[in-house]
């Protein structure tokens, strides 16, 4: 399969800015996408999108920091580089703990920018493709059974055979057949694969669930 063509979409209520970010992008070779509104760019992302966002931050309605917010939520979280003429040390630390790439102000050199651009877009298909691995790997844990949820949760904590029968109250026999379930649906040859795969789908809360039933 193709890998699909990212897009840099820009968000700024400055019309002439707008227009001036669209021609040095679509010079340097990308291909871009503009909005005057975060709100619009919102509505665009409903749809399938891969790149990256570059944003004002001062905005009406929605501000960069709020869109960030947004799409952190939303599953589409596309990273973002700030670019604005009202900086602050404060804002810029909330945009960077939020995850932006970078936090430019309007001034900065073209190269500086579009260095910032090439960093986005490698990050998008890094963070696509762990996402599309997190959810093959939750649909690998979604086949097993709840009594193979019970037993893999105690395997993760390094429990043996015989002392999960005993937690659960059955057959030291039937663990091992449910263990030898999971393990084959789950792919994995070992407690130490079984852990790695767990920690990719953020599915360690298994072993504490466990514990605590």
């Amino acid at each position: 399969m193709s890998e699909p063509r990212q897009t840099v979409f820009v968000v700024d209520d400055d019309a002439s800015h707008l227009s001036g970010m669209e021609r040095l992008l679509r010079a340097s070779g990308y291909r871009v996408e503009c909005f005057s509104t975060a709100r619009e760019l919102i509505s665009r992302l409903s749809n399938p999108a891969f790149g990256c966002i570059i944003t004002d931050l001062k905005m009406p309605e929605m501000d960069g920091v709020e869109l960030q917010q947004a799409l952190a939520h939303s599953e589409n979280p596309l990273p973002i580089v700030f670019l604005t003429g009202h900086g602050d040390i404060r804002t810029s630390v909330t945009a960077m703990r939020g995850g932006a790439e970078d936090f430019l102000v309007k001034t900065a050199p073209a190269e500086e920018l579009l260095a910032a651009v090439d960093r986005a877009l490698a990050r998008d298909r890094r963070e696509r493709e762990d996402r599309a691995r997190r959810r093959e790997l939750r649909a690998r844990f979604g086949m097993l059974t709840g009594r193979e949820r019970e037993v893999l949760g105690h395997v993760l904590r390094g429990r043996l055979n015989k002392q999960i029968a005993s937690d659960l109250g059955i057959a030291e026999r039937s663990v091992k057949r449910h263990r030898t379930s999971l393990m084959r649906k789950l792919e994995a040859d070992s407690v130490a694969e079984l852990v790695q795969l767990a920690v990719e789908a953020d599915l360690v809360q298994l072993a504490v669930e466990a514990e605590l039933n």
